[in-house]
């Protein structure tokens, strides 16, 4: 049965989007969080709550998500970090994880299809993490759309695929640690070969804290985690980034996230901005 016919369902978007706007005008006499990242818990729990095929509630996670980044964007936050894919999750069942790579290079194949869309809106998208991992042609979706969207600034997506905290910590001090080796090049070690001689390297204590920091996978951090279905786990998720954050964590299943959720979240920030702020310079 048709619940609308003509142009309503427009009528009412166009409605929504007004009363929207008029509400960022309410929160924005406050300060806006710069960075939210999500975890998008309950997709699965979703699909058996309302009795869905196979894949069912990832389908609508991704509605779901499209609708949360709308919000942010028009919010005026700057960045949004999504955790899309864990590097724990490749020990699920092979056809599940199949099933999300199929997704996630339908979706970013529709990005690149949409790209001059997501240019006038000036949105850069980035993939965060391990990328090695990802199956080719999802590394080259996902290179394609990052190139495309890199001088784009308005709005950041990040999107953490083949990532764990854990990973990233490592992968930041080997990183900087390559700044701490002087090596020389010898083209003859006797045996015809090319060999590299290290002369010298300082120890890991010489590395400093801001190089880590810029050797990690997201920056900046995030002001405000939302993870939904009422877990309050980080599950290896931005362990580093999350010394100073509002962490929220509402009952409502990751397809279930809604406008009310982001604007709960906004004004618990704004409500511990002082104390965040100062918190954040005795970090310092």
């Amino acid at each position: 049965m048709e619940l609308y016919n003509g142009e309503r369902p427009s009528v009412f978007r166009l409605l929504g989007k007004y009363m929207r706007k008029g509400l960022y005008s309410i929160l924005t006499q406050g300060p806006i969080p710069t960075h939210i990242a999500f975890i998008l818990d309950g997709n699965r729990r979703f699909a058996k709550k309302h009795k869905l095929p196979e894949g069912g509630g990832h389908k609508a996670g991704f509605l779901a998500l499209l609708n949360v980044l709308t919000y942010c964007y028009e919010l005026g936050v700057k960045y949004a970090t999504i955790y899309a894919f864990s590097i724990d999750n490749f020990r699920r069942k092979p056809h599940e994880v199949q099933y999300v790579m199929d997704l996630m290079l339908e979706k970013i194949e529709g990005m690149i299809m949409e790209e001059s869309i997501i240019n006038a809106y000036d949105i850069c998208v980035r993939f965060v993490g391990n990328l090695k991992l990802l199956s080719e042609p999802v590394k080259t979706a996902a290179d394609k759309i990052m190139r495309a969207t890199a001088n784009n600034s308005k709005f950041v997506l990040l999107l953490a695929v083949c990532y764990t905290s854990t990973d990233e910590i490592v992968h930041a001090v080997e990183e900087s640690s390559k700044d701490k080796l002087k090596s020389n090049e010898i083209c003859n070690d006797g045996n015809g070969d090319c060999v590299i001689k290290i002369e010298e390297m300082e120890p890991y204590s010489e590395i400093k804290l801001v190089e880590l920091e810029r050797n990690t996978y997201i920056n900046p951090y995030p002001d405000v985690l939302i993870r939904t279905s009422g877990e309050t786990r980080l599950s290896n998720y931005l362990l580093w980034q999350t010394t100073n954050c509002i962490l929220y964590s509402p009952h409502a299943l990751w397809p279930e996230i809604g406008l009310r959720h982001v604007v709960w979240s906004v004004i618990n920030f704004q409500r511990h901005y002082s104390y965040l702020e100062k918190h954040k310079e005795y970090l310092k």
